[in-house]
């Protein structure tokens, strides 16, 4: 115990207080302090909550249990994230190759339809043209009024809205209140702004601005492309 007895004469002699910082400081400056005195390390006792009192090694392995326990939790977290990565990036692959099979722009908007409310099992899907009148097409999924205001609003320095819209906004989108949240996609072909995909969930937390949009980018691309094909859309 001579480094205990240096340290008090070192304070004695200087008529320094014994505080915790200097004796943090010491053992930091002096990380062979244990190796010197190996019999504190199991004769130092420690107030656990738990379990009483425990030797200093106890607790040096109580702590390193809970940081396994901590690195484990967050393995577990970053294997569920990936598989359900994998999931949604196969989803997408074979959305992309049904949609490229599809016939006219009914066909389009039914496979939109089904993969959002049924395979992703979110609440509704909507698609807003800007020139809707010269579509030539009537279907359940088209947003029939006129919904310039809320491109105006969400869209315009935007190529994406996650979240949450004002109640007279989701009338106009879906002719109904949504309790959730949603996503609006905006759709672009060679410059035109062709309209939005709207998506919403019953969840407020689904769609969030921090999102990750790799795959709606694509996703987005190749939608405006098949609906300037399929639709009597004018390209200028």
């Amino acid at each position: 115990m001579n480094d205990v007895n240096d340290i008090q004469q070192s304070i004695n002699a200087d008529e320094i207080p014994l505080t915790d910082e200097l004796v943090l400081t010491y053992l930091q400056d002096n990380p062979e302090f244990f190796n010197r005195n190996p019999s504190l390390m199991s004769g130092l006792r420690l107030q656990d909550e738990q379990r009483g009192t425990v030797s200093l090694v106890e607790r040096q392995q109580q702590q390193l249990r809970v940081k396994v326990h901590g690195l484990e939790d967050e393995i577990t977290q970053l294997m569920s994230v990936a598989n359900h990565n994998e999931q949604l990036f196969s989803l997408y692959s074979d959305l992309y190759l049904r949609l490229l099979d599809c016939q006219s722009a009914g066909e389009l908007l039914d496979c939109l339809h089904q993969t959002t409310t049924e395979l992703l099992s979110l609440s509704a899907f909507k698609l807003w043209l800007v020139d809707s009148s010269t579509a030539g097409i009537s279907h359940h999924c088209l947003s029939e009024n006129d919904c310039t205001g809320v491109m105006q609003n969400r869209l315009t320095h935007e190529e994406y809205y996650f979240g949450r819209l004002q109640a007279s906004e989701q009338a106009l989108i879906f002719s109904q209140q949504c309790t959730g949240s949603v996503v609006l996609i905006k759709l672009v072909h060679d410059e035109k702004t062709l309209g939005f995909l709207a998506i919403s969930s019953k969840d407020a937390h689904h769609f969030d601005p921090r999102m990750d949009t790799l795959l709606l980018s694509q996703f987005k691309r190749l939608v405006a492309k098949l609906l300037m094909q399929h639709l009597a859309l004018p390209t200028a």
